[in-house]
């Protein structure tokens, strides 16, 4: 009984919490960051910004949140709430030489991801929400840095960040 009650409380002790999880996450952004000496920007840029090749803006309110804008796109249209926006992608993870999951043209999948602006039911990874609402118009492209708490489920329930390249089309 006693050797059990010991084992219990040595294995509590060198199991990741979910706050030790979050931690290392902020320390994995955080080498990712400097490994690709990217420059952090705290202010949102003007509409006119011309971004350079590793300018970041730290979106302002979200944890660890980066947006970096490839494509401005069309201007012609701006996105507003509820509208349907079909996106390609390219997906890796932070670590060192990761795998990248593409879904960027019909050879990777057949069909591009639908979701609704702002409607976090048919996407729930608010990262992407927050990229819609930068990028603005149709034709954008952008890279994103989202932590898992901004993520989808299941990067939130295993604390795995992403690095996402999103082009996007809004269906009218």
């Amino acid at each position: 009984m006693l050797l059990l009650g010991v084992g219990l409380i040595s294995s509590g002790c060198t199991s990741n919490t979910y706050s030790k999880l979050r931690d290392q996450e902020d320390k994995l952004i955080a080498n990712y960051i400097s490994r690709n000496g990217l420059q952090i920007i705290e202010e949102e840029p003007a509409e006119n910004h011309k971004w350079g090749p590793k300018e970041y803006y730290k979106v302002s309110r979200y944890d660890n949140l980066y947006f970096h804008l490839i494509e401005r796109g069309d201007t012609a249209y701006e996105v507003v709430s509820n509208d349907l926006i079909v996106t390609r992608y390219k997906q890796f993870e932070l670590k060192e030489n990761a795998d990248t999951m593409s879904y960027w043209t019909t050879l990777d999948q057949a069909y591009p991801r639908e979701f609704h602006f702002n409607n976090t039911v048919d996407c729930e990874c608010i990262g992407w929400h927050v990229a819609v609402k930068l990028m603005k118009y149709s034709d954008a492209q952008c890279e994103i840095i989202v932590p898992s708490k901004l993520g989808f489920t299941e990067d939130q329930t295993s604390v795995t960040p992403y690095v996402y390249i999103l082009k996007i089309k809004i269906k009218q």
